[in-house]
């Protein structure tokens, strides 16, 4: 008859359980996202419609303000120097990123040798001659390939810039 060494087979019950514990609470954090909420645009001068007053829609505690209009939608995150976060769901008929949140006025920045050097986003100016920050591009919170005016954007997909030394 073989012997069992009880150690062993606890360390290895307390692990699998640990790894059951785990996958039961990832599964459970999952988010619904509410796409049906409405929005007030106004017209402008140059064609583009831009929102009157963007509505929020509140998805776990988490505010996202919901801006333009178009077939494609996607979330956009602000880090901001004091650390806050801001989120918009974006929705556009533009290709690229930066296009799309250039257009909302989310971004603003100079043309430069390599593309659009952001320098404003939310409102907030980094610069980085004063204080060393910069505004990070990221893309599924991974740093970007490419910058934000030649990022083609994928539906569903997060884009986010930080603000980073």
């Amino acid at each position: 008859m073989k012997k069992v060494n009880l150690k062993k087979l606890f360390s290895v019950l307390v692990s699998l359980m640990l790894i059951a514990v785990t996958a039961i609470t990832l599964t459970s954090c999952t988010e619904k996202k509410n796409s049906q909420t409405p929005e007030t645009v106004v017209p402008v001068a140059d064609g583009t419609d831009l929102p009157e007053t963007s509505d929020s829609v509140s998805e776990n505690d988490t505010q996202i303000t919901v801006l333009g209009e178009g077939k494609t939608q996607f979330l956009f995150n602000v880090t901001h120097k004091d650390g806050s976060v801001k989120s918009f769901e974006i929705n556009t008929n533009f290709k690229t990123v930066g296009a799309a949140l250039s257009s909302l006025k989310v971004i603003d920045g100079e043309e430069e040798q390599y593309g659009l050097y952001v320098k404003t986003v939310d409102g907030e100016t980094l610069d980085y001659d004063k204080d060393q920050m910069y505004w990070a591009f990221y893309e599924n919170g991974n740093y970007a390939q490419a910058g934000v005016d030649q990022t083609n954007i994928t539906a569903g997909a997060t884009y986010e810039f930080k603000a980073e030394k």
